[in-house]
């Protein structure tokens, strides 16, 4: 089931990473992966903040997402319109990485710019070489490929992890049923 990872990959967090504060559920896009390392983003852990918060200059209530443990007090995003975004780095079909922030800030104040179209994050998750490699080998993560072409910029929360997980087959089954608390269940 696992693929080469590459960036664009979907990771799923894996049964083996329930306990882990920062991955348990998530669903991480790989936004860079080379024999240097990995870097990518939790799409599915929404933090208390909004856009307004770290930039009180703008008025949107775009959410903040948690996107990993490293650098979790720097400002980073994905988004879908390169075209105003100048200095974007793309991540596979439609999908671009960070970008001039003048632009983006003069974009969010002009309401140039929608929900869909933009994701914003604090922190993001790193691995050092072979490292991800490494995970993915002890069933720490589950590499997917994004082929039902999620709406990366809508993903709220964690149905998207257990849907994610069904999809994999009857091994992950159980895991995907399985109450966040275990001993709720």
């Amino acid at each position: 089931m696992n693929v080469t990872p590459h960036k664009g990959n979907l990771l799923i967090a894996a049964p083996n990473a329930l306990n882990d504060a920062d991955f348990s559920r998530s669903v991480v896009l790989l936004t860079e992966h080379s024999e240097k390392g990995s870097v990518g983003f939790i799409l599915n852990k929404p933090s208390d903040l909004t856009i307004s918060d770290i930039l009180p200059e703008i008025t949107k209530d775009f959410p903040i997402y948690l996107g990993g443990p490293v650098e979790n007090e720097n400002l980073y995003f994905i988004h879908n319109i390169p075209h105003i975004i100048k200095n974007s780095i793309e991540i596979s079909d439609g999908i671009f990485w960070g970008g001039d922030f003048n632009i983006l800030v003069d974009l969010l104040k002009n309401d140039e710019i929608n929900k869909t179209n933009i994701k914003f994050f604090l922190g993001y998750s790193g691995w050092e070489a072979d490292q991800l490699e490494e995970e993915i080998d002890i069933d720490f993560w589950v590499v997917s490929e994004n082929s039902e072409k999620l709406p990366l910029f809508h993903i709220a929360g964690a149905t998207i992890w257990k849907d994610l997980l069904m999809n994999l087959g009857e091994k992950y089954v159980i895991w995907a049923n399985a109450p966040e608390d275990p001993i709720m269940n």
